[in-house]
């Protein structure tokens, strides 16, 4: 997959471009990528996708600014994982979103992506003071040459639609199931195992300690989960939080307990972890014992409840896309 941060730099004979942020790549998101890929394949075209970076709102409007849910490279991985070929990650600033619709549509879609199907959510908004609509963008299309798919909104419960906000308020009350429903897998962070205090490793439980640059933190707690470190998610009993039962102001950890895994050797090896299922909230106990009691429950617990699951998918390696000239 190849990625470019300016429209000029791209090189391409024809795309269907979807667009939009696609924080968390979530099945609405994914709606827009497999209708792209779809229309790419019957065109003869190459699959792309138009996002920005930073996110609109950091520049717009900083203080209104939410945790992402993916990092950029999570994106791009689950990008590609979906089918595409081509990403405009697109460098946001004032200047660009000064341009008009009808410059957006002709520097950007034309000139730039030389795109002849554009995918769009049905909120699609677009230009300086986001002036241009679905409507717009089909007034355009047809005079500039690009066809408009516009993408219904999705309700995978049958009730709400899947937003990246609400998944986001999921993830922070720990509502795991809730926001692997809209995402359409668990939810996972990336990130470098890294030597922590050993604890685990006394107490009997080795664990891997994920130092990962996620903006988007789970509550606190105990969960299930899977680990991967290059050779396929491994069912795991993690720690999120501040291990209270060695004193209180510790920074926040994330720590997985690999089962049935015996001298794994981790450290400086990048990782993704899949969070399934909240347990517990941290708690605090009076000895050792009482705490190499509870976490002895959370891997039988876990080891439970993952026996009979499929792992979820493997994503593409954690290492950068090849960049764009």
């Amino acid at each position: 997959m190849r990625r470019y941060s300016h429209f000029e730099q791209v090189e391409a004979a024809a795309t269907a471009v979807a667009i939009g942020n696609f924080d968390g790549v979530h099945l609405g998101h994914r709606a827009l990528l497999d209708r792209a890929v779809q229309r790419a394949k019957a065109a003869g075209a190459q699959p792309a996708v138009l996002t920005f970076d930073p996110h609109p709102v950091r520049v717009l409007a900083p203080a209104k600014a939410p945790p992402l849910i993916t990092t950029e490279s999570d994106k791009l991985a689950l990008l590609e994982a979906a089918g595409i070929e081509l990403v405009l990650a697109q460098r946001f600033g004032r200047a660009f979103a000064a341009l008009s619709p009808d410059d957006f549509a002709g520097r950007v879609l034309v000139d730039g992506l030389a795109a002849r199907h554009v995918v769009v959510g049905y909120d699609f908004r677009f230009g300086a003071r986001r002036a241009g609509d679905v409507e717009t963008l089909r007034d355009l299309g047809d005079r500039l040459g690009f066809a408009v798919h516009v993408i219904s909104p999705q309700t995978p419960d049958g009730q709400h639609v899947a937003s990246s906000s609400r998944i986001r308020a999921d993830i922070l009350a720990g509502r795991m199931a809730d926001a692997a429903a809209q995402l359409g897998r668990p939810y996972h962070v990336s990130g470098v195992v890294v030597r922590g205090h050993q604890r685990g490793r006394a107490l009997g439980f080795p664990t891997a300690n994920l130092d990962t640059d996620a903006e988007l933190r789970p509550a606190t707690g105990i969960y299930a989960g899977w680990l991967d470190w290059g050779e396929g998610p491994r069912a795991a009993a993690v720690s999120v939080g501040h291990n209270p039962t060695f004193g209180e102001g510790a920074p926040r950890t994330i720590e997985a307990h690999v089962i049935d895994r015996e001298g794994l050797d981790l450290y400086g090896r990048r990782a993704r972890l899949w969070l399934t299922d909240r347990l517990r909230g941290e708690e605090k106990y009076d000895d050792l014992a009482a705490l190499k009691a509870a976490i002895d429950r959370d891997v039988r617990r876990t080891r439970a409840l993952l026996v009979d699951r499929t792992p979820p998918t493997a994503l593409p390696p954690l290492a950068s896309p090849a960049a764009g000239a």
